[in-house]
């Protein structure tokens, strides 16, 4: 069997995963500490519910970029927010460090992984498209050459 067309299949499924985890963090934040706290709580149930559901939608089948694109767009989000948080602050609103532990360390370490594994999803996808292999049910046709002067 090609290994081209188990590296999608494969990728998919461990971006889904990592969504997922990253949305598990934000909602056992949410539930357990972050809910109390103003604009803070509901963002990271927003991020929750965004990550839970572009999982579910990547777990169904091949995604189109736009999709690609959310998941990238929501886990730059969260890594933002950490960020934000640690420097200048969300809303009023500081942490230090790699707290609360381990959800922080998880956190940072799922949101990664999330955009490595869309990388190499999206270098696989460039590489398909410039040789035009292998064909798909999106691009069932390879690339036409140009003719050179």
């Amino acid at each position: 069997m090609n290994t081209h067309r188990l590296l999608a299949p494969a990728l998919r499924s461990a971006i889904a995963a990592t969504l997922a985890a990253g949305g598990y963090i934000h909602a056992q934040l949410y539930v357990d500490e972050y809910r109390f706290i103003h604009i803070v709580g509901p963002l990271f149930l927003l991020q929750a519910s965004a990550s839970f559901a572009l999982a579910a939608l990547l777990a169904m089948g091949t995604p189109p970029l736009l999709l690609r694109a959310a998941a990238a767009g929501v886990t730059l989000g969260a890594l933002a927010g950490f960020t934000a948080s640690r420097t200048v602050g969300v809303f009023g609103f500081t942490e230090h460090g790699l707290q609360p532990a381990p959800q922080a360390l998880l956190s940072l370490l799922t949101e990664t992984g999330t955009l490595l594994l869309l990388a190499i999803w999206q270098l696989t996808v460039t590489e398909q498209h410039r040789t035009g292999w292998p064909r798909t049910k999106e691009h069932p046709r390879p690339p036409t050459a140009r003719a050179t002067l």
